[in-house]
């Protein structure tokens, strides 16, 4: 969360961390599904939501 933040702040609007269970994680922009562990069957990798934030913004 603090390298999504510290590379793309002035970009962010409003940011919502929202819990789950059953091993979800997804993350949205704009509604939009962009990464979704269960959709992949693994956790993101170091850097990768930036990389992929980046392409977005």
């Amino acid at each position: 969360m603090a390298e999504i933040l510290k590379q793309y702040e002035p970009k962010i609007d409003s940011l919502y961390l929202i819990p789950a269970g059953g091993g979800k994680f997804e993350v949205k922009v704009d509604e939009e599904l962009v990464y979704s562990k269960l959709e992949t069957g693994r956790h993101v990798e170091q850097g990768e939501l930036v990389r992929i934030l980046g392409e977005i913004l």
